[in-house]
C-alpha cells in the first residue's frame, strides 16, 4: 500500500523497475516517486508488497525511487543526484527555485527557470567580472560562465563556437541570450565605429529585433514569434570586429489576425504612442481604432510604456546604424499596414468590380497611397503616357521641369529609370522621387484611359482634397 496525497486505485502489474537500465529494488519502507497527472509527480512510501504482486496508485514501471540523501537545498549540478530521473530533476530543480536559484548545470548544459522578475543584481558588472576566466564549475552555475567557456575555447583552439539556446515559450530564451551577448561584449574590448562601438551596436540590434519580430502571447508578454541566429565576429586579439543576425520564420500571419488576450507585433503599438507630430504625420490613432490591433481587447502590457519604448527603439536604430531616410520608410510602411487593414470594400458597377465601402474606407485607402508614395509614382508614370498618347494630364512645364531633374540625375542606375519618350531612357533613382516631387508643384492629374477605365487600377487614381 502506498500512501499518496491525492486518491488510491488497485492495480495489480507484474514489471520490473528500470533506471535509466539500471535495476532498483521497490521494497517495503522505500521512499518513491509515483506519477500524478494533476501535480506532474507525488512523493510516498511503499508499506505493503506480496512478491509483485502491490496495492499501488499506479503502475510499477512508474514509479521512481527517491534519494533520501540528497542536501535540502538541492544540488547545483544534477550529475551529483544519486537518480538522474524526470521527479528528481523537477524536485531538485524546484527547491533551488524556491531559494532563488535559477539556474542549475547538467554537466555542460545550464538549465535556466524563468523567474518572472529583473534581477539586475545577478548581471551586473561586478558579476561579469567574477565569471572572467573562472573555471567551469568553480562558481555557481551561470549563463556568464557558459560564455566565458565558450570564448575562452575559441580563443585558446582558434576554432568557432556556438551556444543554443532553446526552451519552450515564455522559458526565458530572448533574455538569456540578450545576457550572452552582454558577456560576450563585455569580454570584446572597445573597438570603436563611427564614434559607436561594435559592441554597443551588437547589444542595441535586441531592441530592434524585437520591436518588429516580437509580440505578446498568452504565455509571454514578450515572445519572439522569430528564430534568430546572432554571429559575433571577433579578431585574433579577441576583441569583436563585427557581427551578423539572420532571422527566420516570422510569424507572418499575426500581421493580420490575433486572438484575444495576444497583441500583435510591438511596433504597431509603438507607433500608435509615439509624439503627436508623428501620430499626425502618419495619421494614426489609438490602437483600437485599426481592425488588425482591436481583434484582441488588449492594447497594453502591465509596467510596459509604449512611447518610452517607441523613443528607445528610435534610438537603437539610430545605433546600429540605420539612417534617418531609412527609418522613416520604415514607419511610413508601419502605418501603412495599419491603414490597410481598415480599407473594406464593396461590390461595384462594373462586373466583377469592387469600390470602397465609404468615406472612412477611402480615407484609409488614400493614406496608404500618401503613405507608400503611390501617387508621386503613379503621377511621373502618366508623363510617359503624356508623350506617347498625347493625353495632356501633366502639364507641358512641370514635364519639362522633370525633365530637367532627370537629366541632372543620369548618373544613376538605370535599373531605376522611367522611360520619358519611345526611344529613350533617361536614369532617375527611386530614392529621389519625393524630392523631386517637393520641388514640383502639381494640381488635379487626369488619369490615362487604361487606368481610367479600369476600375481594377482604381488605387492608383489620384487622391482628392
Amino acid at each position: 500500500m502506498l500512501k499518496a496525497v491525492k486518491r488510491k486505485r488497485r492495480q495489480e502489474e507484474r514489471e520490473s523497475v528500470l533506471v535509466y537500465g539500471t535495476p532498483v529494488n521497490i521494497i517495503v519502507g522505500s521512499h518513491v516517486w509515483v506519477e500524478d497527472t494533476d501535480v506532474a509527480w507525488i512523493d510516498g512510501q511503499v508499506e505493503k508488497m506480496n512478491g509483485q504482486d502491490v496495492e499501488i496508485t499506479a503502475k510499477l514501471s512508474k514509479i521512481y525511487p527517491k534519494d533520501m540523501e540528497a542536501p535540502a537545498g538541492g544540488v547545483d549540478d544534477m550529475t551529483k543526484l544519486s537518480y538522474l530521473h524526470e521527479p528528481g530533476v523537477l524536485q531538485n530543480l524546484k527547491i533551488r527555485y524556491e531559494l532563488n536559484e535559477i539556474y542549475t548545470y547538467t554537466g555542460n548544459i545550464l538549465i535556466a527557470i524563468n523567474p518572472f522578475q529583473r534581477l539586475p543584481h545577478i548581471y551586473d558588472a561586478h558579476m561579469m567580472q567574477q565569471y572572467k576566466g573562472a573555471p567551469f564549475g568553480e562558481l555557481s552555475p551561470h549563463v556568464f560562465a557558459v560564455a566565458d567557456v565558450a570564448y575562452r575555447a575559441m580563443i585558446n583552439e582558434g576554432k568557432s563556437n556556438s551556444i543554443l539556446v532553446s526552451g519552450e515559450s515564455g522559458a526565458g530564451k530572448t533574455e538569456t541570450t540578450k545576457m550572452l551577448m552582454r558577456y560576450l561584449a563585455y569580454l570584446g574590448g572597445r573597438a570603436v565605429t563611427e564614434g559607436r562601438t561594435v559592441e554597443q551596436q551588437v547589444l542595441e540590434s535586441n531592441p530592434v529585433l524585437e520591436a518588429f519580430g516580437n509580440a505578446k502571447t498568452v504565455r509571454n508578454n514578450n515572445s519572439s514569434r522569430f528564430g534568430k541566429f546572432v554571429e559575433i565576429q571577433f579578431d585574433k586579439q579577441g576583441r569583436i570586429s563585427g557581427a551578423a543576425v539572420r532571422t527566420y520564420l516570422l510569424e507572418r500571419s499575426r500581421v493580420c489576425q490575433i486572438s484575444d488576450p495576444e497583441r500583435n507585433y510591438h511596433c504597431f503599438y509603438l507607433l500608435c504612442a509615439a509624439p503627436q507630430e508623428e501620430i499626425e504625420k502618419y495619421k494614426l490613432g489609438h490602437p483600437k481604432t485599426f481592425h488588425y490591433l482591436n481583434q484582441s481587447k488588449c492594447f497594453e502590457l502591465v509596467g510596459i510604456s509604449d512611447a518610452h519604448d517607441y523613443i528607445a527603439t528610435r534610438r537603437a536604430m539610430d545605433i546600429v546604424g540605420i539612417s534617418e531616410k531609412e527609418q522613416e520608410a520604415i514607419f511610413r510602411v508601419v502605418a501603412a499596414i495599419l491603414h490597410i487593414g481598415n480599407i473594406e470594400f464593396t461590390k461595384g458597377k462594373e462586373a466583377d468590380s469592387s469600390v470602397p465601402k465609404d468615406d472612412k474606407a477611402k480615407f484609409h485607402l488614400n493614406t496608404v497611397a500618401e503613405l507608400l508614395i503611390i501617387q508621386q509614382l503613379y503621377r511621373i508614370s502618366t508623363m510617359y503616357w503624356d508623350d506617347k498618347y498625347g493625353t495632356h494630364s501633366v502639364s507641358p512645364d512641370v514635364i519639362a521641369n522633370m525633365r530637367v531633374l532627370m537629366t541632372e540625375d543620369s548618373n544613376n542606375a538605370v535599373s531605376n529609370s522611367f522611360l520619358l519618350d519611345d526611344d529613350s531612357s533617361i536614369p532617375f533613382s527611386v530614392d529621389d522621387l519625393s524630392k523631386s516631387m517637393e520641388r514640383i508643384e502639381i494640381g488635379d492629374v487626369e488619369p490615362p484611359p487604361l487606368i481610367r477605365e479600369n476600375s481594377g487600377f482604381s488605387f492608383l487614381l489620384p487622391c482628392s482634397g
